[in-house]
């Protein structure tokens, strides 16, 4: 078949068991999590944030050795440019992290630019394509989801409005990861805005709802989803796959740090919260010293600040400090099971199954 015939699959083609394991960057979603989650009949993730093209390229190479079934590859969108004084202002605040860790703040680095080498990247994903390219921090181009259309790849992209599901939806994407404000990690807004910080974002079950009565695309939920039931309710409010990330944090596949995956059921971590103390874009991860001291003060600066902090971070890992470290999670992230992914996935079908059908039963009877 030619690559201009080529044909972009369904999403119950690539994900059988309606269960996506998110794309979580920084060494997480290594090639050994995606593969044994696709195995299993859900749909695997590389995320190839913060790496370079060639890295992504390596992990997909990985990936492929380890499973014959389809995946999918994260890229991030890439960000304006931050205002430089207030990084400097924010640099000053890291002077005692800088003294405590005995570790100097990392410095402006050219090989770090704005836009996370996306245009490389995404070449390379066009000319050596993969089944699925999903999206955060924005929504591509038509032209460049065109692209990926006509190699037969597959394309989503994250959003946590409906007004962001249409705008994918008028580019040409093949589906939305609708991303509740529940969900771990970064929030995938298209527009980071600083005006809107401490606003109450939009829960998962309201935001599907919103986002399937306002475009026809299949909807991935994503957000605190850590159970069977919590599946089953996603996919009654309108979403045909429901994406986990904490949930598989705590596997034996991921490559979250052990202080990370022992932190989300440690009674010394009680609740999460958004944050741009660690990245300089709002995040959601468990309360710490860290967050409480520089939360207040960090601004919007991604991904510059997340470059400021990475030595910080990485020196708190090595001393076990898990109160500089970045603890990424979200709401559910006290019902995380240390399951191997693959039997993860299982659990998770089966409950979801089991929900489903009582859901049905209660409907039939009244």
């Amino acid at each position: 078949m030619s690559v201009e015939s080529r044909v972009v699959p369904v999403l119950g083609e690539l994900c059988r068991r309606g269960i996506v394991a998110a794309p979580m960057a920084g060494g997480v979603s290594r090639p050994e999590l995606a593969g044994a989650v696709s195995d299993a009949g859900g749909l695997g993730f590389l995320a190839a944030g913060y790496k370079t093209a060639d890295g992504m390229y390596e992990e997909i190479k990985q990936l492929r050795a380890l499973t014959p079934k389809p995946f999918g590859v994260n890229l991030f969108m890439p960000q304006p440019a931050a205002d430089p004084a207030a990084l400097d202002l924010y640099r000053q605040q890291l002077t005692s992290e800088s003294a405590w860790y005995e570790t100097p703040i990392d410095e402006k680095d050219d090989r770090h630019g704005t836009d996370d080498g996306y245009e490389a990247k995404l070449a390379l994903l066009v000319d050596d394509p993969v089944p699925v390219v999903s999206f955060t921090f924005g929504c591509p181009s038509r032209d460049e989801l065109d692209a990926l259309a006509h190699v037969g790849t597959f394309t989503v992209v994250t959003v946590t409005t409906p007004e962001e599901a249409q705008a994918a939806e008028w580019a040409g994407a093949d589906a939305v990861c609708v991303q509740g404000i529940e969900a771990g990690g970064h929030q995938g807004t298209h527009r980071d805005d600083p005006q809107t910080d401490g606003s109450s974002g939009l829960g998962l079950l309201s935001l599907v709802t919103q986002v399937r009565e306002t475009v026809q695309l299949p909807v991935i939920a994503a957000g605190g989803l850590m159970r069977g039931a919590q599946i089953a309710a996603v996919r009654a409010a309108g979403a045909d796959a429901a994406q986990l990330g904490t949930a598989f944090l705590a596997c034996p596949e991921s490559g979250a740090h052990a202080m990370h995956k022992q932190a989300l059921k440690n009674p010394l971590f009680v609740r999460t919260e958004l944050t741009r103390a660690f990245s300089g874009r709002p995040a959601r991860g468990l309360v710490n010293r860290f967050m409480r001291e520089h939360g207040p003060y960090a601004p919007s600066a991604y991904p510059e600040v997340h470059f400021m902090t990475a030595g910080l971070r990485r020196a708190a890992a090595r001393v076990g400090d898990a109160q500089g470290m970045a603890l990424w999670a979200g709401q559910g992230h006290r019902l995380a099971r240390d399951l191997p992914a693959g039997r993860l996935v299982q659990v998770l079908g089966a409950e979801a199954d089991s929900a489903w059908t009582e859901m049905a039963l209660r409907r039939s009877t009244s």
